[in-house]
């Protein structure tokens, strides 16, 4: 299995997080501060510097009021 930090379907992923991000009108920094975390922890997932684990992104989705299973289910091909 190839790695999987900066393949198409990652880069798939984080333009899901940020386009979603985007329609619901939030800047990083208002992620960040629902995360509880420095907008520097938005800019580094959303970059591609820094991966998310499976709770951090649960608790993305949250801020972002998005359906974890959907965006997973948009990766599967």
């Amino acid at each position: 299995m190839p790695k999987s930090l900066r393949s198409p379907r990652h880069q798939r992923f984080l333009a899901e997080l940020i386009s979603l991000r985007k329609a619901k009108g939030l800047t990083q920094a208002q992620v960040a501060e629902k995360l509880g975390r420095p907008q520097s922890f938005v800019a580094k997932y959303e970059g591609g510097e820094r991966r998310l684990d499976l709770i951090e992104f649960l608790d993305v989705t949250t801020a972002l009021d998005a359906d974890p299973c959907k965006i997973l289910s948009s990766l599967r091909s």
